[in-house]
Formats: C-alpha cells, structure tokens, sequence
C-alpha cells in the first residue's frame, strides 16, 4: 500500500477542513514544522516533524523526525540523544552529488523523503534502483496530484509514498485515489490457431473475482509461462444461465495466469484474496481480487496457436461453447467453434520463470 503524507508547513488557509478531510480519507502521514499542528489528530495519523533550523528540545509526542543531516547532524547520533524517537533523512537532489546522496538515504535509512528538482523522473528511478533490496521507504515530494500519479508508477513500483502540499480541500481525497495500486500495460500480439483437438477429461479452474470485467476484458491464461491467450470474462449473454461479469472460466488447473509485480501463479494456486491481472484488448490493466476459485472436472480441449514469431502457444480450457476467448478488436470466439486460422489475442512473456518470478535461465516448456 503506497503512503500518503499531506505537507501543512505552509498551509494556512482552511488548514482545519483539509486536516479534517486527511483523517476521514485516512491519510498516513502529517508533516508540520511546529509540533502545536499535530494537536488532536488520532493515533492512526503518524506525525512528522519536518523542522525549519534546530531542533526543538521536546520531541514528545512527534511519530518521526525528519532530518537534513548537513543542519542537524546524522540520524544514528540523534537517536542517541533521544531516545525513543525515530528519525528520518530529507534529501534535495540538484547534482549528481545529492543524487548519490539521496541514494545512500534510500539504501540506509528507515526514512528517506526526497525533493527532486529536476522535472525528470530518472533520478527518482535511480534511486527507486538503489534502494531495490532496501527496507526502508521512500517518500517523494510531489507538486500536485497529476505529478503524485506519476510518482507512484516510476519503474512500475514507484516510490513507497508521496508527500504533497495540499492547495485546497479535495486533495487529500485526490492523492489517496492516485496512491491505488496501478499496473502496467501489455503488448499484446497476434496469435493464429494451428490446431484444436479434444483431450479428454481433467481440472480446470473458474477465477471468480471481487470485480465487474468489462466486455473485452478477461485474464492472460497459458500452458506456458512465455505464451499466454486472453480469456474472456462471462460477460456477454449465455443461453441457459445469467451472465456472471466477474468470472473468467479460464482454464486447466496447471495453467499459468499473471499476478502483481510481474510474477505469474498457477490457477490452482489462486485463492481469496489473492491477486491476479486483469487485461483488455489494448494491452491496459488493473490488478484485481481473487474472491473464490472454482474447481470441478470437466472435458478440455486444447488449443494451439503460434506468434508472428513463431512462438507457440498452448491453452488447455473447458470444452464447452460458453467457454470463450477474445480476437483483436474484442471479438469473442467460443472455445468449441475456433479452427485452424482463427486469430485470437495472447501476451508472449519474455522470461522464464521460477516460483513464479521473472528469471533469465535455460527453460524448456513442451
């Protein structure tokens, strides 16, 4: 879940609404320079002293500190010279000098907040690449709401939070709506049908989701890990049942589907509350909740199809007319109708994989 910190150092007007309006949208963070600001607010608002000059002598009452090290010395002494007090490191990146700077934060401290005054991203996905295996978090400041939604999708990770100087009420609610968990899209391609043949019983598995699925929207289904088909949601009319939007009926149990962070999970593996992506024919995504998965022997038929470059792709699914795939431009094509030459819509990973991460080793699939 990425953080939300709301700056009030400079906030004077209507600077009790939008404070009210943080602890309703259940912002994370409050950050002030005059520790009077952080009177009244709940314990589930964590409250940050950013301080302009020294230090005041009484820190009670202030969650954390966060601190310019040039001004106030390092943060290993000053939790030394108050004890039961945590403390952070603000950092300005203007060179490549505070860059490597920003980049030991991120790497060695349990606080990094960042102020980039480059308009590049790169010096943020430089330090997002530093920290990759830090435990720390970054929290980067961002001029308004547009810059936030940016921040939290540099690399595809983004930073861990974003500290904003609210304008006006509404931001607050703003900020918490860019900080939902995003993803990235696909290149979908092209794949031809070369051959469709039944193969008898087995397991396959219905994902039902917590979300509605558009019409042309469904989940990256696949034999293998580097060749996977889109399958459609139960969206569109069926004969003799409802519709039922937030089911993909997707196939056999050993197959591959994608989850968050690249990672990818077999169907069998799938359970409430876990997560898998969903996918459009343009390639957009969003990551959705697993609510239940549905397994039951059924007859399969296996569908073989092959790239522009002659990658193929295999998707074992339920033998059924009801059971659909989706073509370019969203046509829906009934799993017992497609023949040789139909054109379906599929995503071809790049790496193998292990565990379900990304992994450059030898793997063959057949």
């Amino acid at each position: 879940m990425k953080l939300c910190w709301l700056d009030l150092r400079n906030v004077h007007t209507a600077a009790e609404a939008i404070i009210e309006e943080a602890v309703h949208q259940q912002v994370d963070g409050i950050v002030a320079s005059d520790k009077a600001v952080f009177a009244g607010l709940p314990p589930t608002v964590r409250k940050v002293l950013l301080p302009v000059g020294d230090l005041p002598a009484d820190l009670d009452g202030i969650d954390l500190v966060i601190v310019d090290t040039a001004v106030h010395g390092d943060t290993a002494t000053l939790t030394d010279r108050y004890p039961g007090t945590e403390f952070g490191r603000f950092v300005e990146i203007v060179d490549a000098e505070t860059l490597e700077q920003a980049c030991l934060s991120a790497r060695n401290e349990r606080w990094s907040v960042l102020l980039f005054r480059d308009p590049t991203k790169i010096p943020l996905e430089i330090v997002i690449a530093a920290a990759a295996k830090s435990s720390g978090s970054i929290i980067t400041i961002a001029e308004d709401i547009e810059e936030a939604e940016i921040i939290f999708g540099v690399l595809e990770l983004g930073s861990d939070g974003v500290l904003l100087a609210p304008e006006k009420v509404g931001d607050a609610t703003g900020l918490k709506a860019a900080a939902q968990q995003r993803s990235a899209p696909l290149e979908l391609v092209e794949l031809k049908v070369s051959s469709v043949r039944h193969v008898g019983m087995g397991e396959r598995a219905c994902v039902d989701t917590c979300t509605y699925f558009r019409e042309d929207e469904g989940i990256l289904v696949g034999s293998y890990s580097k060749g996977m088909i889109l399958c459609v949601s139960e969206t569109h009319p069926l004969p003799y049942m409802p519709t039922r939007p937030f089911r993909v009926n997707a196939g056999a149990i050993m197959s591959y589907t994608l989850s968050t962070n690249a990672r990818t999970s077999y169907l069998s593996e799938l359970r409430a509350a876990s997560k898998v992506l969903a996918v459009d024919v343009k390639g957009q995504t969003r990551v959705v909740t697993v609510g239940r998965v549905k397994i039951e022997t059924r007859p399969l038929l296996s569908v073989d199809a092959v790239a522009g470059d002659g990658t193929v792709v295999n998707l074992i699914l339920q033998d059924d007319w009801h059971v659909r795939v989706l073509g370019p431009g969203g046509i829906v094509l009934n799993s017992t109708a497609l023949v040789p030459g139909d054109i379906l819509l599929g995503y071809l990973p790049t790496e193998d994989r292990h565990v379900g991460y990304p992994i450059d080793e030898f793997c063959r699939e057949q």
